[in-house]
């Protein structure tokens, strides 16, 4: 049996609880295994201990300390529990105060530590994989730079004594008396610089997933699946990839992320999904973005629901499609709600919220006779919904860029229709497609408009 393997072993006897345990100062249960083993600087035996835990908010790390009584010699250093990741890592930190040296930091052996503002940079398998703070890293590297000082000042004094210069500027960042930034970049993906807000976001802290280069993937030794990846693959990786760009809440108009996403919809079209949301008030919305052109065709969809099943459906609703319920009387124009990709359900259930919130139907200013109706068709909407009423669901786009899920695709659905027609010079105007001219504009010019 491994050591690692004696070490599971031992510690689900003794503990019979998890193997890997949350890294906490007041779990009194978390003990680490000892081993004895062989001290490779004097070839007596000393103790490995080794310690399975798990960082909150990261994964499982295995934390192995070796000392040696008889010559006093120790070692620690850190190995991760999992495997290597699917994209690379960069920890982008900015320090400002004593507080950010003390957040916690994992470096595997394969993550390059940096720090801009003095030009220093501690290269990937250089040292070991160590748990500590971004204190302690700045530490390890001044031990490293003063270990060979006293030979540098017998052989090339001018050299050391650049050295001790650098060795003083490592020393003043731990007072933090101006901000520096400190980066951890990993191409394994297993490195980790502590948020201590989490799971809040942490403004100081950026934290960027990347794809490795041929380079790093045949460090790792993984050249024989990255390698080989040609550029032809561009536009596959454009469909798995979720894109990030700023921009500010609608709500409290803070700074925030919205995340955007090509999808494929089955038997349908590609589409982009857009969601925001924001850290400062809580506001989160979605909307739904056509991938293609207009269709030369617009388009309208019936469906009978019959049955409560039919509320499971998936909608894509875009900003110029409208809605129509005949059974209530209803219709919803195109432009309201914007674009939605979600269930009938759900769509109809945003119905009844937008009509809810009508402020001609609130308070105390509103006619009793406008409020029962509005009761009476909420109720309706809510027997549909529920699946204990029949009605028709009608959805109309000039632009053919909606679509409601066929449950029976390839097959033809017997509840839904699905009519394509000429659009009218209003639907094409109302579209801007009257003045837009695609073909022929270089010569003719603008009197052709």
């Amino acid at each position: 049996m491994s050591a690692l393997g004696a070490v599971e072993v031992e510690v689900d006897a003794a503990s019979g609880g998890p193997l890997f345990r949350p890294l906490s100062a007041e779990d009194g249960e978390q003990r680490p295994a000892e081993i004895e083993s062989l001290c490779m600087n004097c070839f007596r035996n000393g103790v490995t201990r080794l310690l399975l835990t798990r960082i909150p908010f990261f994964k499982e790390i295995i934390v192995s300390s070796f000392a040696c009584d008889s010559c006093s010699w120790s070692n620690t250093e850190i190995q991760s529990a999992g495997r290597i990741q699917e994209q690379g890592v960069r920890y982008t930190l900015a320090v400002t105060s004593r507080q950010d040296m003390n957040r916690e930091v994992v470096k595997t052996d394969c993550a390059t530590a940096r720090i801009p503002e003095l030009d220093f940079e501690i290269p990937a398998f250089t040292q070991k994989g160590v748990l500590t703070t971004v204190e302690g890293i700045i530490d390890r590297a001044v031990a490293g730079l003063e270990q060979d000082q006293p030979v540098r000042r017998a052989t090339d004094e001018e050299v050391a004594s650049k050295i001790d210069e650098f060795i003083g500027k490592l020393k003043q960042l731990k007072e933090v008396h101006s901000s520096f930034t400190f980066i951890v970049d990993d191409p394994s993906g297993n490195s980790f610089v502590e948020n201590p807000h989490a799971p809040q976001k942490d403004d100081a802290l950026v934290v960027t997933h990347y794809r490795r280069t041929p380079q790093q993937a045949a460090m790792l030794g993984l050249e024989g699946e990255e390698v080989n990846e040609k550029a032809a693959n561009s536009a596959e990786d454009l469909r798995n990839e979720v894109f990030q760009f700023n921009t500010n809440c609608p709500e409290c108009n803070a700074p925030a992320n919205t995340n955007m996403k090509l999808v494929q919809i089955p038997h349908f079209k590609e589409v982009i999904i857009m969601a925001t949301n924001c850290d400062s008030c809580g506001h989160r919305t979605n909307e739904v973005k056509s991938g293609g052109a207009i269709e030369p065709q617009g388009t309208r969809i019936t469906l009978q629901i019959t049955d409560p099943s039919d509320m499971t459906r998936d909608v894509l609703k875009s900003e110029t499609c409208s809605v129509e319920i005949p059974e209530l009387e209803f219709e919803l124009g195109m432009g309201a709600l914007g674009g939605k990709f979600t269930t009938l359900e759900g769509l109809l259930k945003d119905i009844g919220e937008l009509v809810e919130r009508n402020p001609f139907t609130l308070g105390d200013s509103s006619a009793p006779s406008k409020t029962e109706k509005l009761q009476e068709f909420l109720g309706k909407l809510c027997e549909i919904v529920e699946g204990k009423a029949k009605a028709h669901f009608i959805m109309d786009d000039p632009a053919g860029n909606s679509y409601l899920q066929n449950v029976y695709a390839p097959e033809e659905d017997p509840e839904l229709k699905v009519e394509r027609y000429e659009r009218t010079f209003e639907q094409n105007e109302d579209l801007g497609l009257n003045d837009m001219k695609t073909e022929g504009y270089e010569v003719e010019g603008a009197p052709g408009r």
